[in-house]
């Protein structure tokens, strides 16, 4: 899954970006609002994390312009002020949820788990394909109840594919959730991250098939 962290305070950003990447997101960063809308313009993310003061555009305006041109990606805000003024500012503009500055590490990600859960729309903590787990309050995978050590990219890799059980994920929409804007992508990296998995998945009833020409697919071997 991809971010969006819209945060003008460089040391904060650095911090969050490090603790979502240690959760296994990819997470593209913007320091002001204009470069957040412009972003917001192209790019597709499963959340938004905005602060609400910002140079050159607030995050209540950006917020604004996404929600006009339809775009319910969830949106987390970022305040300074946990005023009933600014809770209120926040809910009007469109978020979705908020957490006050300073918060803890935990709160943030569980604020944000929260988030993707609800814009899934209350699908079951736990979803299968085979003998393949995946709990989606923690955003682990297992393997007759042990846990797959995933590097980042192959758990965005498979949770893409998970998410989608059964339809085909285009290579394209695998770079999307894999990479950064910072990040150079490649298509024959997401093939190796592929192999990778699939050796993962070696003794698992679950398989991940190659549509050439279309993408890949997540299925069951047993599957028809």
């Amino acid at each position: 899954m991809k971010l969006l962290l819209v945060e003008d305070n460089a040391d904060l950003s650095h911090w969050i970006v490090n603790l979502l990447q240690g959760e296994n997101f990819a997470v593209d960063c913007v320091s002001d609002g204009e470069s957040a809308d412009a972003v917001l313009l192209t790019e597709r993310y499963d959340v938004i994390l905005l602060d609400m003061r910002l140079p050159r555009m607030s995050g209540k305006d950006v917020l604004a312009r996404l929600r006009r041109r339809g775009d319910n990606a969830p949106v987390l805000m970022l305040t300074a002020h946990g005023s009933i003024d600014d809770k209120v500012d926040c809910f009007s503009a469109g978020a979705d949820d908020y957490v006050v500055k300073p918060f803890d590490a935990r709160e943030l990600i569980a604020r944000i788990k929260a988030l993707i859960r609800r814009q899934a729309g209350g699908k079951s903590v736990s979803m299968v394909c085979g003998d393949l787990q995946y709990n989606t309050n923690t955003r682990e995978f297992s393997h007759n109840d042990v846990p797959l050590a995933l590097r980042r990219r192959e758990h965005a890799i498979l949770e893409a594919l998970m998410l989608k059980q059964g339809k085909t994920v285009s290579k394209t929409a695998l770079m999307d959730s894999v990479y950064s804007l910072e990040d150079e992508p490649s298509a024959d990296a997401i093939d190796i991250y592929i192999h990778r998995l699939r050796k993962h998945l070696m003794h698992s009833t679950a398989q991940i098939m190659t549509l050439r020409g279309l993408g890949y697919v997540l299925r069951a071997k047993d599957s028809s």
